[in-house]
């Protein structure tokens, strides 16, 4: 009889625990699917806030493609509504940052290639209350801007890295291409170079929104000067384009580069690339959404007021088994 009583009582606390295991199992795949969408890491339960990213980048351009993959990692993770836009137009890009003050949105991150151009517009962002860090350029003139924040590389030491590296593998005659005249991260980059490169130095402007043109100016350029034997590019298009131009004018030149996109490593491995100089995009945009998000929900600045960096660090063969996977990958 105990039995019989005891029998119903216990049904109905399988019948529970099987609830409960249900439960479990569905509220793990979903955050199974959550970690997946950002990187693993879950997701932040504060509420929703919108950032707008505001860049210089031009049209086609794959380094872009990899700042964009962080920040929405970023921002998938910390429940953040994430806007891109760009334009390699400095007054353009001023004017982009205006829409996102109209609009009221939370944060802005903000590359500053032309500090003059873009400054005042920055300003008028944090006059409205909206915080704003700043990435990728400007790295001399963001806390003029009035940016609480700054990631992204030191651009002349970034240089300093290659012209020492290219004197050092014996090169004698360089020639650095800058694919936007007047982008002051773009001439800290070839300034470095010259400060640490021991032979002849030279540099020569090039259309960055036109990659035939690019080529074709390269490659007039070294059938003009034959001596040129080392072209430092300061974007990988820029890099795929040189090696064109190289094989155009029956050059030997060899190539370095600045920064990285799927198509580099395989470059290096090859030896048409003799290195790259990464100044981790994924992590700008990344740490430029994650900053922003943590100022709004905890009052957090990052960077102690300095510039929290991101390279420069330079791969070639010695290393590309570390990172070539990652760039492949389209995050480094």
């Amino acid at each position: 009889m105990i039995q019989l009583r005891r029998r119903p009582l216990f049904v109905a606390l399988l019948a529970v625990l099987l609830l409960v295991a249900a439960a479990c199992s569905s509220s793990g795949g979903k955050q199974e699917e959550q970690q997946a969408a950002t990187g693993g890491a879950g997701k932040a339960n504060t509420p929703q806030i919108t950032v707008a990213m505001i860049t210089h980048g031009a049209p086609g351009d794959t380094f872009w493609d990899i700042i964009r993959k962080g920040a929405q990692a970023a921002a998938a993770k910390d429940n953040v509504k994430f806007q891109y836009s760009s334009d390699p137009d400095s007054g353009k890009q001023a004017t982009l940052i205006q829409s996102a003050i109209d609009a009221k949105v939370d944060g802005i991150a903000v590359t500053l290639p032309d500090p003059p151009a873009i400054a005042p517009a920055v300003k008028k962002a944090i006059e409205a209350g909206i915080p704003v860090v700043a990435f990728n350029a400007g790295i001399g003139q963001y806390k003029e801007s009035g940016a609480m924040s700054y990631f992204g590389s030191d651009e002349g030491l970034a240089g300093e890295t290659g012209g020492k590296r290219a004197s050092d593998d014996g090169y004698k005659n360089l020639l650095c291409v800058i694919q936007f005249q007047g982008q002051v991260q773009l001439e800290a980059r070839c300034d470095g170079v010259k400060k640490t490169f021991t032979g002849k130095w030279s540099k020569i402007y090039v259309n960055g929104s036109d990659l035939p043109s690019v080529k074709s100016t390269i490659a007039a350029k070294l059938k003009q000067d034959k001596a040129i034997d080392f072209v430092v590019t300061l974007g990988a298009p820029i890099a795929l384009n040189a090696m064109d131009a190289i094989k155009e004018a029956g050059s030997s030149a060899k190539v370095g580069t600045f920064d990285f996109n799927p198509q580099i490593p395989p470059k290096i491995n090859s030896g048409e690339l003799i290195w790259a100089i990464d100044q981790q995009p994924y992590l700008q945009g990344y740490e430029s959404i994650d900053s922003l998000w943590l100022y709004k929900v905890n009052g957090n600045i990052l960077g102690g007021g300095l510039p929290t960096l991101t390279g420069p660090f330079l791969v070639d063969k010695s290393n590309i088994e570390v990172v070539g996977k990652f760039a492949e990958g389209g995050t480094r």
